[in-house]
């Protein structure tokens, strides 16, 4: 790779090809070796965080870039689904990675698998054959053009080793450092990690030092990804908008300004695009009721360790597909008022709608992975109230607070772009999501991208390019199921942007 260093081609890196067919233009044949990109993201990070008394380096940045005023997490809203879907530029239909917890009967027939460890996902690939994500990544791809992406994440093991689970270049993590040869070196440079904390700004700190010694250099590797755990770590504990979150957004955006200060001290602001996003929104909960004891409750399951129904999150996995048993487990969540949105099978191949009556289908939300799919996908209901300091959200899941949700607030997250390839000073209404990011990515560096990925070029940020935009058009999906005591109504808002569809939420209606 050349130096970044190495600006001779500068006067061409704003020429974009003209070619007008959406799917298929790309960057005119040009150096652009000496370019780099640096993806930022900020877990649990709500776009009305960002106030320029919270987070003023994050805030003033949104205001010379580019920004995706409707940005979308991946659904489930939860992180290492967003983590898959963000390295893969696909959905879990294609990656097969279904939720911060998996099951796989393969490789553990009685229970399901956290994916926020690595040693699990480790195992996964031992046992499947190196086939922990079914979709190709960006670190796979990057290695075939002898590119190297490095990792940088303050979380866990699991989302970090999934934005680059082959190893192409390093993870750095304070709990995983890949390659072990690695390990040595990195420690001697910038310290031992530091121990896990709530505000976690010790370890953004030592992820961020990292970043500014591998990253920030010449000849670094020519995509980086930086994951800071917070606000959403803190959040979980403590809730939206209370003091101590607060002191955690102030946290990682300190280290993003250490980026920024970095970039520009060495110069190398006209060669790093940056690409900021979240994984999910956040909502305050208030639930008491969870999904593994109303279905014990109700005589379905019997008990928490059996393996007649598998939960992994809000996926059931029922023995043998019971047909039977799987309607009446739909019916007896539709008549609960904590119970939201329920997912199945579709009731023909390409509907929106499931094969039980008044539910959504697999396809519609991207879920329908060939052999990953669970019988039926559920999740808490939701409401606009809003938690004692204003912020708007509630939902009936246990805790805190938290997402992995259908509500706007875990679905609608930032995303803003800066750099020699982005148009400053930008504002776009068009719809994006977490798979659009790598897509664009390839397309900046002239990379082709898998066949495979289902995200797409997001044009309507870049520089000087002649691409027509697509209309985005609104589409709403219904679907009901009259019960004995209840009627159960579910619709799903949709925005459609020529054949990509971004889901903006759902909701339940019940009328007795």
């Amino acid at each position: 790779m050349k130096s970044i260093f190495q600006l001779s081609f500068w006067g061409l890196i704003f020429s974009f090809s003209t070619n007008a067919h959406a799917e298929q233009a790309s960057v005119a044949e040009k150096d652009t070796s000496a370019i780099h990109t640096l993806i930022v993201v900020f877990d649990g990070l709500r776009p009305d965080y960002i106030k320029p008394e919270w987070m003023p380096h994050l805030y003033a940045f949104r205001k010379k870039a580019a920004y995706g005023k409707d940005n979308h997490s991946v659904f489930p809203t939860v992180t290492r689904v967003n983590a898959a879907s963000y390295a893969t530029g696909s959905y879990p239909a294609a990656h097969g990675l279904m939720g911060n917890a998996i099951y796989l009967p393969a490789v553990n027939a009685q229970k399901s698998l956290s994916t926020g460890n690595a040693g699990n996902l480790r195992h996964i690939m031992d046992t499947t054959s190196g086939k922990l994500l079914t979709a190709p990544s960006l670190g796979e791809v990057l290695r075939a053009e002898g590119e190297k992406m490095f990792v940088y994440s303050s979380g866990t093991t699991g989302q970090a080793f999934l934005q680059n689970h082959t190893i192409n270049g390093a993870i750095i993590n304070p709990d995983l450092i890949l390659p072990e040869a690695f390990k040595a070196g990195l420690t001697a440079s910038i310290g031992s990690p530091p121990e896990d904390a709530t505000p976690n700004t010790a370890r953004h700190q030592w992820i961020t030092d990292a970043l500014c010694r591998y990253t920030l250099v010449a000849n670094g590797p020519l995509v980086s990804a930086i994951w800071f755990s917070d606000p959403d770590g803190t959040a979980h504990e403590h809730g939206i908008g209370v003091p101590i979150t607060i002191t955690a957004l102030k946290a990682v955006d300190a280290q993003f300004g250490r980026i920024l200060d970095t970039i520009r001290a060495r110069g190398l602001e006209p060669v790093f695009n940056i690409i900021v996003t979240a994984d999910h929104g956040f909502v305050t909960h208030t639930g008491k009721q969870g999904f593994t004891d109303f279905l014990i409750q109700k005589g379905f399951k019997k008990s928490k360790d059996s393996d007649d129904i598998i939960l992994a999150d809000g996926a059931l996995y029922v023995k043998a597909h019971n047909p039977v048993l799987i309607q009446k487990i739909v019916e007896a969540l539709q008549e609960q008022e904590w119970v939201g949105a329920i997912f199945t099978k579709a009731v023909k191949p390409g509907s929106m709608k499931g094969a039980i009556k008044g539910t959504l289908s697999f396809e519609s939300i991207h879920w329908n992975h060939p052999q990953r799919a669970a019988d039926i996908l559920v999740t808490e209901n939701w409401n606009n109230n809003k938690n004692s300091l204003g912020y708007a959200g509630t939902d009936f899941a246990g805790g805190v607070a938290g997402h992995g949700g259908s509500s706007p607030y875990e679905i609608h997250i930032p995303l803003i772009a800066y750099g020699p390839f982005f148009k400053p000073a930008f504002e776009s209404n068009l719809p994006t999501s977490n798979i659009d990011i790598v897509p664009t990515v390839l397309h900046i560096h002239n990379i082709t991208a898998p066949a495979q990925m289902q995200g797409r070029v997001m044009y309507e940020l870049l520089r000087n390019n002649n691409i027509k935009p697509m209309t985005p058009k609104k589409e709403i999906i219904l679907t009901e199921s009259k019960l004995k005591q209840v009627k159960y109504k579910l619709m799903m808002e949709r925005t459609m942007l020529g054949k990509y569809s971004y889901i903006n939420y759902t909701s339940v209606t019940r009328v007795h």
